[in-house]
Parts: structure tokens; C-alpha cells; sequence
């Protein structure tokens, strides 16, 4: 049908034509309604068209099977309000785990009220005794700013077929004969409580993803939140456990009610999810993104979260990463459920991949593993080899009587992607770290993940977007196997602009000693940015600011740095601070000998502690508050203007500027003090040190100087060659001695300068501190 015929028909429902019209851009909604049509035969009387179109909106995919029945109802009015349309939805929904199904109508009238009248006499008896009972005294208190949705709600626990327009109309008057006319205070919008976080841009490649109600690519109506607790509570909506059929995409077969059934007897019907790395590299900031819908997931739902390391590559696993990875898991504040690998798995893996081959699902190749590449590789002449012979040869695999690379096993299907026949298991002669020289083959993550994931009972498989294609191998294993099938649902991947996550190439960095190892600071490792000195929480709270949308997301690390300093701000301490130290001799210090002050922790909170500063007739002041011939607008100090020192209750005014004869340079500055009491107030207040310790301070910035180093485009001669030439320097700092005894990670705000973290190459004869970001006042200061 023609779009023009399309959009008098579904005027024809009851739409405007504004509203026809984008109806047809959206293709599964067309459909649905096209199919609908085609099932009436009869003019449709008042209110069915709408009705049809409610019913279209929400059908899923796994129950289009039972449109006609649907139409029917609603073409009869034995569905003739939008209530009872969902309460058929989801039963039939709820019918969907048995497969071929037939629909018990007399059940389906049941559960959707059908016949059942609800009178106005009832609606304004049961509106009444809400409203002058259980509502009375919050109404009297917040008048018409009460949330009268919440009235409805407890009137439908009593009332569930109640008319809504009826209901709504009855919940208004009995307000008003209670309350009155509206006041002029009435009128008055209550202030929103919460602003909305900046957004992050969005890949312009990525496609839109409908809500994670409806599909199993994740969403919400509101993609972020302040914290990964409010995201997982408020924002984000998967399946119930044991609701598997209920998704998109889900397979059922003649064994799914069986299995979810023994699967709620084993979890309880408790969540359980898990985070499966493998161990063959540092975690970056993807990975919190990862860690975080994870284990927030399954704690925002008091369940449960495994750390099951994927160790099926035994070629680049190292014990460094397995202790790396659970380290910085629980330094985000995770503890997992249990922790467990692939290879606890390995004979159960093996077993199932022989039942594949029994089944005629799975058979032993010897394509080479370059002809199989690609989007477009030839088919297997091996495909429909005997049974026998391909148990025989995956027999002989095992006990390593092929060469490596010389045969592998595949499963028969075809991916999404068009893809044929994924391996399932490789030969490599190479000792695995938990199981020693036992095995010779080992199993894919494309083989292990969902058979891993059936063992472990989890509910909720997460997973990035590029696991989608892959969703149909998932279903197609666990079902080939008669096994307890998860749902895989998938979320779009966090990039950081001006950075490389690549393990690959963050370790050629390392070989070319571009960085120092994993977790330099200049790198979007974790460990690197915990040495930086960022607070775990603000990488927490950076991730539900992101939210759990199906798009990929790329963003500057200027949005993480605003996450940081969000937290540092209220849990850093002050300290003074002179990164780069010039002498100042007070020619009349106003004391007989060194003076010792109490200074805030946090000026702006006194009662959260203090700690004592030196004052004394020589100080340091930071060289660049001094200038001899400032610009306009210039408000520190120079030769014409004074300036305060911060704590210390002094102003101070240059009298003598000492200089190197040889090359100018400012050696020095003799000045006068005043009381800032008696004194001219001035233009600013700088940071001081006096009888310094000092300090090694490192100074970085981004460590490439295009936002995508890795794109031929932007960086013809790839990111080696992007690398900045000052993204760290390195500074002999001077602090007042409340720095001594700092420990690894301790962090501060120096003032005016920015926020500094303590490094682990700290020791008792030297103090190191990383700067972790600077302050957002930075670029201004005058």
C-alpha cells in the first residue's frame, strides 16, 4: 500500500495527519498496523481505531503470532480501553515460554476484565474514601501541588477496570470540594529538584535505540543520572528474572518453561550478573563503564555479580592482570559474588562440544585460519564430514596429535553479520597458567561466554554493542545444548577522545618509552588514573552520567575532569603550595620569630578540621604572581601594587626587586608588610610558603594531540606520531611542612593552582605528587 493510502487509513483510525504521517516513518509500527487492518473486515465503531494503534505500539515481536486474536477482542469492545489492551498484551506476553502455545480465552477474559463493570456509584464511593481518609491531611498540606496520580493508583488496586476518564473526573471534583478554587500560591510551579547533566556527545554513526522495555539493547527515558545506584533504580529497565521470553530476540523452545523454572529454583529469582574480562591487559575507562552496569546492576537489585576471568588464551595471560583487574574492581567499591574463571569449565566445555558434533551441529575444519577471515570467506569443504570422523579428529585435536593451526572446530550457523560457521576451539601448544599442560585446545569466548554464563545461572548477560551480532550464536548454543538460555543485553561502548585504549598499542607505547608502563598518568587506564589521582567515585559517577543507551559514546576528558573535581572539591584538603618558588624577604615582619598558623582544611567549612602553617620573615610566593611590568588588568603583585597573603593577615608591597646581574633574572623581592586590618584591601590574595619542604611535582596533559589518534584520517602517520611534546613536565615545588607526612594517594587542592594526588614513588627522603586536574578558574586568572 502506497504511503499516501497509508496515511488516509490511519486517518481513518482516528489520527491527525500530522501525526499519520510520523507514524510511517516508523517501520515495525506500520507493519503492525497494516497487519491489523488486514484482520478487520467491518467498519470500526468510536474509540476501536485508537485503540488498534495503542495495541500496535506495544506489540513485541514474539507474540505477533497472536495479532488476529488481539484485533479481534479489541474489534468486539471486549477490549475497549487501553487497560484492558495491556492486560492482554501481557498475558499473551506471559504465555510466550511455552512454545506453539494455544491462548486459553477463557483465562484471557479473565485477565483482562472482560464483562466486568465498574459503576460511577463505585468510583465515587471508593474516590471518596481516599480522598477524606488515607489523602486528606497531605492534600490540606500541599493543596494542588499533591501528585494526584498517586490518589488513582490506590483507587485502581481497589478499582482495576475502573474507567479512567471516569476516575480522573471523580479524583477532580472531590479535590475541589475539599480544597476550594485554586489559590494565586496554587498557581505558583513548585522549583525543579534536580538540573540535568550535560549530555555526551553521541558518535554520529550511531543509530537510535528504542527503550530496554522493549528491545534488549539497553535504555532509559532519561539516559544519565548522578550516581550508578540512582541509574540502575530509576533509569534503567531489563527483564524480571525468569522473564527471559518476555524480551526481544529471545528464543523459546519446547524446554524454555522447564529450564526458567529450575533456573528460579536455583537463583531464587535473585539477579545475578557478572564481569567477564579477560586477563591479557590493564582495565581502562571502558572497562568502568563495564564494571559499573555490572555490579551496579545486580547491587541496585540486591543480587548478585561474578568476576569470571575469560582466561581461554593462555598465549597472552599473565598473573598480573588477573591481580590488576580484581584490584581495580574493588577499588571502584565492588566486591564480587564469587570469583571464577573459564577454564573451571574446561571438561564441561569439551563435553558439550562433542554432544554439537553427535548432533551434527559442530564438525572438526581445516581451513587455515587467514582463509577464514573476513566477511566473505569460502565455505568449508569439511562442513558435512561424517559424524564419526569429525569426533574422531576433535578426539585427536585433544590429545594433541594435530598441528597447531592445522584443524579447528565449528559450530554450524550463520551470525547476524552473515558470518558462517564460528570457531568454537583452536589447537595451541601452550601450558595454561591454571591447568598446566592438560589441555592443548581451547575453547573461543564466542564458544565459552553464554555456555559460561548458563552454568553460572546469570540473568542478566551485559554486554557492548558489538556483541549484538553475536546474540544469535548466544540463544542458538544454549538451545542447540537444551540448556538455561540468559538474555544478552547489549549497551554502547564509552570512548575517550585524545586517548588509545588498545592493549596492542598502549604497549608499544611502553616498548618505545613514549609512557612508563600501564599506569602512567597520562594514560585512561585505571591504574593510571587512580595514580593520577582520581577519585574511584568520580569514575563512578562520570559512568551514570554516561547512562546505558545502545549508542556509542564518545566523549573529551574534560567531562571526566569535571567528574573529578565534583568530588575532590568537597573531600580534598587545602594546602599552600608554590610550584615554582620566588624568594621574598619582609623587611619588617611585624613578629620576633617564626609565627605559627592555624589554616581550615576547607576555608569554606572551618568545622572539618585545621593544621598549622609557618609564617616567618622569609616567604616563597609563586613566581608568576609577580610581574615588573603587568599588562591591564593585572591583579597580583608588582612593583606598583600590593597584595595580600592568604591565612597570614599580612598585605605586602615590593620595596627592592633584586636581579641576576648576568641574565636579569628575578633573584628575589624585598618587601614591606602591613596589617590587612589597617591596609588598603587589594586586588588578591596569593598562596605563601615559609621554612618549605619540598616537593617533586609532575604536571601532565594530554598525551596526543588529535581527538582520534588512531584515525588515518586525522593522523596520516598513525598515533606514534601524534604524541605531544609537553604532556608532562616536572617541577621542585615548595609546601609548608603540613605535607611531611603525607601517605601514597593522599589528595589535596593546592590552593589557586589546582587538585594533586601523592604518587607511589613517594618514599621517606622524597615526597611526589601527580596533578590530578587543575581548577576550572584557571584559564582566567588575572
Amino acid at each position: 500500500m502506497a504511503g499516501e493510502d497509508l496515511i488516509i487509513k490511519f486517518q481513518e483510525l482516528g489520527m491527525s495527519e500530522q501525526k499519520a504521517k510520523e507514524t510511517l516513518k516508523n517501520a515495525n509500527l506500520t507493519r503492525n498496523l497494516q497487519l491489523a487492518l488486514a484482520e478487520t473486515t467491518q467498519p470500526l465503531s468510536d474509540g476501536v481505531g485508537m485503540l488498534l494503534y495503542h495495541m500496535a505500539t506495544k506489540l513485541k515481536p514474539q507474540i505477533s503470532g497472536q495479532l488476529p486474536l488481539l484485533v479481534r477482542y479489541i474489534a468486539e469492545r471486549k477490549l475497549d480501553n487501553t487497560q484492558r489492551v495491556d492486560a492482554a498484551l501481557e498475558y499473551v506476553l506471559k504465555c510466550g515460554q511455552k512454545k506453539n502455545v494455544n491462548v486459553d480465552l477463557a483465562e484471557l477474559e479473565r485477565e483482562c476484565g472482560v464483562g466486568v463493570v465498574v459503576t460511577p456509584e463505585e468510583i465515587e464511593r471508593v474516590v471518596q474514601q481516599k480522598i477524606r481518609g488515607t489523602y486528606k491531611q497531605a492534600l490540606l498540606e500541599q493543596r494542588y501541588h499533591f501528585n494526584a496520580f498517586k490518589i488513582m493508583q490506590d483507587v485502581r488496586n481497589e478499582l482495576k477496570w475502573a474507567d479512567a476518564k471516569s476516575l480522573k473526573a471523580a479524583i477532580d471534583v472531590e479535590i475541589f470540594d475539599l480544597l476550594g478554587p485554586k489559590t494565586e500560591a496554587d498557581l505558583i510551579p513548585l522549583p525543579k529538584q534536580n538540573e540535568k547533566q550535560p549530555k555526551a556527545k553521541v558518535s554520529s554513526n550511531a543509530k537510535p535505540e528504542v527503550k530496554a522495555s522493549t528491545t534488549s539493547t539497553a535504555a532509559a527515558d532519561d539516559d544519565s543520572a548522578n550516581t550508578i545506584a540512582e541509574l540502575m533504580k530509576t533509569k534503567v529497565h531489563f527483564h524480571a528474572p525468569g522473564e527471559n521470553f518476555k524480551t526481544d530476540g529471545y528464543v523459546v523452545t519446547e524446554h524454555t518453561e522447564r529450564l526458567l523454572r529450575e533456573h528460579l529454583q536455583l537463583t531464587g529469582g535473585r539477579v545475578q550478573t557478572r564481569f567477564p574480562p579477560e586477563p591479557n591487559g590493564i582495565l581502562h575507562i571502558g572497562h568502568a563503564k563495564a564494571i559499573n552496569i555490572n555490579f551496579g546492576y545486580a547491587a541496585a537489585h540486591k543480587g548478585v555479580c561474578y568476576l569470571r576471568y575469560d582466561d581461554t588464551n593462555p598465549e597472552k595471560e599473565e598473573e598480573k592482570f588477573f591481580v590488576g583487574i580484581r584490584d581495580m574492581v574493588e577499588w571502584l567499591g565492588y566486591t564480587p559474588y564469587k570469583v571464577t574463571y573459564s577454564s573451571d569449565n574446561f571438561q564441561q566445555l569439551y563435553d558439550w562440544a562433542v554432544l554439537l558434533i553427535r548432533k551434527g551441529l559442530a564438525y572438526v575444519c581445516h581451513q587455515k585460519a587467514e582463509e577464514i577471515k573476513g566477511f566473505n570467506p569460502p565455505p568449508s569443504p569439511w562442513r558435512e564430514r561424517p559424524i564419526d570422523e569429525s569426533l574422531q579428529l576433535f578426539e585427536d585435536m585433544k590429545h594433541g596429535k594435530i598441528d597447531e593451526g592445522a584443524a579447528t572446530l565449528r559450530l554450524k550457523l550463520t551470525l547476524e553479520e552473515g558470518k558462517q560457521d564460528p570457531v568454537a576451539y583452536r589447537i595451541k601448544f601452550i601450558p595454561h597458567h591454571r591447568t598446566g599442560s592438560e589441555w592443548c585446545i581451547y575453547p573461543t569466548y564466542d564458544y565459552t561466554h553464554c555456555l559460561c554464563d548458563s552454568i553460572e545461572q546469570i540473568t542478566h548477560s551485559l554486554c557492548t554493542k558489538e556483541f549484538q551480532s553475536r546474540r544469535s550464536s548466544y540463544y542458538w548454543l544454549c538451545n542447540a545444548l537444551n540448556i538455561y538460555c540468559p538474555v544478552q543485553w547489549e549497551y554502547g561502548r564509552l570512548n575517550m577522545n585524545y586517548a588509545l585504549v588498545s592493549k596492542r598499542k598502549i604497549a608499544k607505547l611502553i616498548s618505545e618509552r613514549i609512557v612508563h608502563d600501564w599506569d602512567d598518568p597520562r594514560l585512561f587506564t585505571l591504574t593510571a588514573l587512580r595514580r593520577r589521582g582520581y577519585p574511584a567515585e568520580a569514575i563512578n559517577n562520570f559512568c551514570a552520567q554516561m547512562g546505558v543507551t545502545g549508542a556509542q559514546i564518545s566523549v573529551d576528558p574534560a567531562m571526566l575532569e569535571a567528574a573529578v573535581r565534583d568530588v575532590l572539591n568537597v573531600t580534598a584538603p587545602r594546602r599552600l603550595v608554590v610550584l615554582e618558588p620566588l624568594k621574598v624577604t619582609i623587611s619588617n615582619y611585624p613578629h620576633s620569630g617564626p609565627v605559627e598558623l592555624q589554616v581550615p582544611n576547607f576555608p569554606q567549612n572551618p568545622a572539618l578540621g585545621f593544621h598549622k602553617i609557618t609564617l616567618d620573615r622569609v616567604i616563597y610566593i609563586e613566581r608568576s604572581d609577580f610581574k615588573l611590568e603587568p599588562e591591564k588588568g593585572y591583579r597580583r603583585l608588582s612593583t606598583q601594587q600590593a597584595v595580600g597573603l592568604r591565612h597570614a593577615g599580612l598585605v605586602i608591597s615590593v620595596q627592592q626587586v633584586v636581579r641576576d646581574p648576568a641574565t636579569g633574572e628575578v633573584l628575589e623581592l624585598v618587601c614591606s608588610s602591613e596589617s590587612a586590618e589597617q591596609a588598603e584591601k587589594p586586588k588578591a590574595f596569593v598562596q605563601w610558603v615559609s621554612q618549605p619542604i619540598e616537593l617533586e611535582v609532575r604536571l601532565y596533559e594530554q598525551l596526543f594531540k588529535h581527538k582520534n589518534p588512531e584515525d588515518p584520517n586525522e593522523v596520516p602517520g598513525g598515533f606514534l606520531s601524534d604524541i605531544s611534546d609537553n604532556s608532562m613536565s616536572v617541577l621542585c615545588a615548595y609546601s609548608d611542612q603540613s605535607l611531611s607526612g603525607v601517605k601514597v594517594y593522599d589528595k589535596f587542592q593546592f590552593e589557586r593552582i589546582g587538585f594533586f594526588s601523592v604518587d607511589p614513588d613517594t618514599s621517606g627522603t622524597r615526597i611526589v605528587f601527580n596533578r590530578t586536574v587543575g581548577l576550572k578558574e584557571d584559564s582566567g586568572k588575572k
